[in-house]
């Protein structure tokens, strides 16, 4: 009798690889859409959540100015994004604080990191800085950053006037394969003068961390991943739409606000469908109104107490054409 052929599980280097060919590949099926805008610019006392792209955003709070994951690059090595930034780095305001949730390079991209840098110290005359989880330092250290702060999950820091804590989360760190050493996490971003709350959960699959970041933070907004959950083994690090919108849930916060869609093809879902499934599950749960779905360069403004406030368009009053350092009194 023959004995049965064996399938030997190919490793896991191998895989990674087979699954980064493919990305690349479809990355470049069709032309990059979207259109850059200008930014909203908050009142003292509001915040502002202008949505940049996959998991970036431009927050002002606290009358700071800051970024989460800041992404512009058009390639991430070979990945090419599928669309535009909604804001170009030369038209953010300058730069206080970046927060950086893991070291993958979706989510810490170097040049974007080294950019942002130089248009804060153009503007200002100084640099912004940076928080990143444990292990994370040794990517960021030399860029020169005005200052650099290391976190673990639950460590908490006061700087600029607001209030940093790391949050768990369920994913994973390496920048590459044997640098497993390097942690992640989210972040709550809690202003001091007393304005809304954020949080920006980093990636992350479904768990417990979302009850228990509702129980000791309790967040007004948060920012939570809805893409790159197909095939199903996606899962470990990533959560799907419903999951999502049951960490919103679980969190307590008033407002969610998806992330970790439509601009890098890392799953292998339609692109339309985790917010078209966002949608219908918020619909299914009665919470529609609570879910606000931003397009790139789209901005959420908030009062003090947490109202939603109408645009202002002043961002789109003002010509493209000319420097943002304007606004700021730097000619």
């Amino acid at each position: 009798m023959k004995r049965a052929a064996v399938r030997r599980r190919r490793p896991f280097k191998i895989q990674k690889l087979e699954q980064l060919v493919r990305l690349v590949r479809e990355s470049h099926e069709q032309p990059i859409s979207g259109e850059p805008r200008l930014p909203e610019i908050a009142e003292p006392g509001e915040t502002a959540i202008t949505f940049l792209g996959h998991s970036s955003f431009l927050l002002q709070a606290g009358g700071k100015n800051i970024l989460v994951d800041p992404v512009f690059s058009t390639r991430l090595i070979v990945l090419r994004r599928q669309r535009a930034p909604g804001v170009l780095v030369r038209d953010l305001p300058p730069i206080d604080l970046v927060l950086l949730t893991h070291a993958h390079m979706d989510h810490l991209d170097k040049a974007s990191l080294r950019r942002v840098i130089r248009a804060t110290r153009r503007l200002r005359g100084t640099t912004p800085e940076v928080v990143v989880p444990n292990g994370v330092e040794d990517l960021v250290q030399w860029m020169g950053f005005e200052k650099l702060h290391v976190m673990s999950w639950w460590n908490e820091i006061e700087t600029l006037g607001l209030k940093i804590v790391m949050t768990p989360c369920k994913h994973w760190g390496a920048r590459m394969f044997r640098d497993m050493h390097r942690e992640y996490g989210g972040y709550f971003i809690a202003p001091m003068d007393g304005a809304q709350t954020i949080y920006h959960s980093g990636d992350t699959a479904y768990f417990e961390g979302f009850s228990q970041v509702g129980e000791r933070l309790r967040p007004n907004v948060a920012l939570l991943p809805i893409g790159a959950y197909f095939p199903d083994t996606y899962r470990t690090v990533h959560t799907s739409p419903e999951e999502a919108v049951r960490g919103f849930v679980e969190c307590g916060a008033k407002w969610m606000i998806p992330m970790h869609f439509g601009t890098f093809k890392l799953g292998r879902e339609p692109m339309g469908e985790p917010v078209e499934r966002l949608n219908a599950d918020a619909s299914r749960l009665g919470i529609t109104d609570k879910v606000r779905v931003l397009a790139e360069g789209e901005t959420m403004l908030l009062s003090r107490d947490g109202a939603v406030l109408p645009s202002r368009s002043a961002a789109a009053e003002r010509e493209s054409s000319s420097p943002v350092a304007a606004s700021y009194g730097h000619g």
